[in-house]
């Protein structure tokens, strides 16, 4: 297992579930919250447009970086792709 890792975020957000991809997820230095950094999008599936996914990409269209509350994170995993 020589690639990046890649972990999967799922977390709640004004009453809707979101599920997202990144290459680094740490404490940060925000008591209280979840830093995600490098989103990677299109880990799904590269042949089916899934509209879900392209709205997630939209919401999050130049963040390099963003700070999510701890007891909005649903669970975190690594993943293989």
């Amino acid at each position: 297992m020589s690639q990046e890792p890649l972990f999967k975020i799922i977390f709640m957000s004004q009453g809707q579930v979101y599920e997202i991809y990144a290459r680094s997820v740490g404490h940060g230095d925000m008591f209280g919250f979840i830093e995600v950094e490098e989103l990677v999008f299109g880990e799904r599936s590269s042949v089916v447009v899934d509209p879900t996914e392209e709205k997630i990409k939209a919401e999050f269209d130049n963040v390099r970086r963003t700070y999510l509350p701890m007891h909005s994170i649903i669970r975190i995993d690594e993943v293989e792709k």
